[in-house]
């Protein structure tokens, strides 16, 4: 944003930053929860509604950082600088 580009370029660069890492870490606990989540071993039946319950909610915050946050920032911002930039173009009209 420092460099005067455009809300969605800058939510799209963003994400394409971030992709990997948030999609490394969310499927390295999701992995990790899939033996919970099949309720394997002796008692495990009972761990197995958390399990799924942690990698549902895992899968939908990471759709949610991925797509959801930079939509919702590309919106929000692109409004306050449309706005913003009206203010200052009618400032610097000359009568």
């Amino acid at each position: 944003m420092e460099r005067g580009v455009a809300a969605v370029t800058a939510a799209v660069d963003a994400g394409f930053t971030r992709f990997r890492p948030v999609l490394m870490t969310a499927l390295a606990m999701i992995i990790g929860m899939v033996p919970m989540a099949l309720g394997l071993g002796e008692g495990g039946e009972q761990n197995a509604p958390l399990g799924r319950a942690v990698i549902g909610g895992l899968t939908l915050a990471t759709v949610a950082t991925l797509l959801f946050v930079p939509s919702v920032f590309a919106l929000i911002h692109g409004r306050t600088r449309g706005s913003l930039g009206t203010a200052r173009q009618e400032s610097h009209v000359e009568p």
